[in-house]
């Protein structure tokens, strides 16, 4: 499909059970739906395979990793293949011993494995105890040419920072995918959780504003203790709030998810409205590139200096 064409996007909000297995099944059937729904590029939740199990920190959970290619993607490539559509598979990867990241897997709909983004921001907060389990990516910000258009792939954590978006649209995304695992802790959800929300919602769509682009960020939803197999974390879970979007270049939700059901949102995608968009508010044309070194200094004091 030229790029110039208008293409049509999936994202499988989820929730996830128990059992790893169960949920790559409940995956494939998704991504067949989606296709059969008209979708031409379909997001799975990010670490769609198990529970959110990084609510605690337990060795024994590193055995949850696989290599890429491996199994889950010898399972989605044939489905891309025989539905003719690119998926984008968010996964535990195993890449040596004692080596693993939070990897996103891009799938053309030949089957072929088209690239890997590793997840480059890595947090470390209460329940969210990633820095145990992930390697910080090391193969940049990348921008990924398929069948259906030329796309970008960040990771949850990543959509707070404009840097990740910004250097992938430069490298020539059109639409910027966030596969994604975040909820509300129960005991904050009555005071902060609409703030919550609308903070994940508004930096992501300031990322389709400010470089042109679509964004889609696609959650998973429900209740969860990260019980694998019937090991599960202490305490009282999280509560993952859904809320799925495709967002286009202006800003403007043009397909929004429910906070408590699974879903199919599919929305389409036209590449001559970020073209049209990009026009009229030419953000990219007045960048001071001569003038953003600071942006490579982790703080700056009140004189300027590091």
């Amino acid at each position: 499909m030229p790029q110039e064409q208008k293409y049509r996007v999936g994202l499988i909000q989820m929730n996830c059970g128990p059992d790893p297995d169960a949920n790559l099944d409940k995956a494939a059937d998704r991504v067949r739906e989606a296709a059969r729904e008209g979708a031409n590029v379909i997001c799975l939740p990010e670490l769609f395979r198990a529970q959110y199990f990084c609510q605690r920190e337990d060795a024994a959970l590193f055995d949850l990793a696989e290599p890429i290619p491996g199994p889950s993607t010898e399972r989605l490539s044939a489905i891309a293949r025989e539905e003719k559509v690119v998926v984008i598979a968010s996964l535990f990867e195993r890449r040596a011993p004692g080596l693993y990241h939070n990897t996103a897997a891009v799938l053309d709909r030949d089957g072929s494995l088209v690239g890997l983004y590793r997840k480059m921001h890595i947090p470390d907060d209460p329940l969210y105890y990633e820095k145990f389990y992930f390697t910080p990516g090391d193969l940049g910000f990348r921008a990924f040419d398929t069948s259906a258009g030329r796309i970008g792939t960040l990771v949850c954590w990543d959509q707070w920072y404009p840097e990740g978006a910004r250097i992938t649209a430069l490298k020539g995304a059109n639409v910027l995918f966030y596969p994604t695992a975040i909820g509300w802790h129960p005991s904050e959800k009555d005071e902060f959780g609409t703030a919550q929300y609308e903070a994940w919602q508004t930096i992501q769509r300031a990322h389709a504003i400010a470089n042109g682009v679509y964004v889609a960020a696609v959650n998973r939803v429900g209740h969860e203790h990260g019980d694998i197999r019937g090991n599960r974390a202490e305490g009282p879970g999280l509560e993952f709030w859904g809320g799925s979007f495709i967002a286009d270049p202006f800003g403007r939700i043009i397909a929004k998810a429910a906070h408590d059901k699974e879903e199919i949102l599919i929305g389409e995608i036209d590449p001559k409205l970020i073209e049209d968009t990009r026009r009229n508010w030419p953000f990219l044309r007045d960048r001071r590139i001569d003038a953003y070194t600071p942006i490579t200094s982790r703080f700056l004091d009140g004189s300027g200096q590091e």
